[in-house]
């Protein structure tokens, strides 16, 4: 008896301790304003805890250049992580592409681009 305790309480240990849960964001989905300039991002992202696994930091970049770091110490929800930033100090033209790239806190990112109409 004291073995099969034991042998369960090991697998617990192991299943909740490796990153093996741990996984990318699955989609980003990026709108922009260009009335207002604003961007708005959905990074998809499914987890069991967003306290724990959660998005921690999003990239934003215009043509192939980083213009802001946002971090994150949690997710909004279950499902994804949600942001809004002004784009309102760069110019942007139509062509132009912007760039949206998650991180998970555990392991794992995801790079969207999107081409501005």
């Amino acid at each position: 008896m004291k073995k099969i305790i034991l042998f369960f309480l090991a697998c617990f240990i192991l299943v909740n301790t490796l990153p093996a849960y741990a996984h990318p964001p699955s989609n980003i989905v990026i709108a922009y304003d260009p009335a207002k300039k604003m961007l708005h991002a959905e990074i998809k992202h499914q987890v069991g805890n967003p306290r724990q696994h959660y998005i921690k930091k999003a990239d934003i970049g215009l043509n192939g250049k980083e213009i802001a770091s946002l971090s994150f110490t949690s997710q909004a929800s279950y499902f994804s992580q949600l942001l809004d930033y002004s784009l309102a100090e760069v110019e942007i033209k139509k062509g132009d592409k912007i760039y949206v790239e998650g991180y998970c806190s555990i392991s794992g990112k995801l790079k969207v681009e999107y081409t501005v109409e």
